[in-house]
């Protein structure tokens, strides 16, 4: 398997040419079925959430998937941009889904499975606020679950250590440039942070 490579190559990895994105949520020019509802998160690294989840739950109910950035200041942000640390942003995820066929609960519930929401501002040997633990919820059902789950989580699976793990609204998203979108899938051999894998853990309490 090839190595990692490290921080500074994966800042200076060569990047789409596409960098302008004219509109921030290319995911609203899609057409989703009525009931369609939204999952955004952020577990360090984007490529490995996107890869893990288009994995686990395809044909499961899960319609959609796109990386980009959110919870910062800075208006069209870019990757090298958030890399800095400075706009705020954190990577994330935001998935379509179907709820007739998956739960948000699921969705979060593997989300906590799959990154270490222990690591404050970091996953791995990524550093920085850009790849801190987040769940952007999108209304007032989602918040209610999301701490929820987050405090069943830290009761059950994380008693040993604290969950840093942030829960706000879901503010302005942008998408990420073209050559992140599905970045694992087109690049098999590409950077997976190590701390990206599923825990094996009980069910949680109901």
């Amino acid at each position: 398997m090839a190595s990692a490579p490290s921080f500074m190559s994966r800042l200076f990895r060569p990047f789409t040419t596409g960098t302008a994105r004219f509109n921030p949520e290319s995911s609203a020019q899609k057409t989703f079925p009525d009931g369609t509802q939204k999952c955004t998160i952020a577990a360090g690294c984007f490529w490995g959430p996107d890869h893990m989840y288009s994995d686990e739950f395809k044909g499961k109910g899960l319609l959609d998937t796109s990386v980009g950035y959110i919870g910062g200041d800075m208006a069209n942000p870019g990757y090298r941009a958030v890399c800095s640390g400075r706009t705020g942003h954190a990577e994330a995820l935001q998935m379509h889904f179907d709820p007739s066929k998956v739960t948000y609960r699921q969705l979060l519930e593997y989300f906590y499975k799959m990154h270490d929401p222990t690591q404050y501002n970091r996953q791995g040997p990524d550093t920085g606020t850009q790849y801190r633990s987040a769940i952007f919820y999108h209304n007032d059902e989602q918040e209610r679950i999301a701490k929820t789950v987050t405090e069943k989580v830290q009761n059950e699976w994380y008693k040993n250590g604290k969950i840093a793990t942030e829960v706000a609204p879901a503010g302005q998203w942008w998408d990420a440039e073209d050559y992140h979108q599905k970045y694992l899938t087109n690049q098999p051999g590409g950077y997976e942070c190590p701390s990206h894998f599923v825990r094996k853990f009980p069910p949680l309490s109901d």
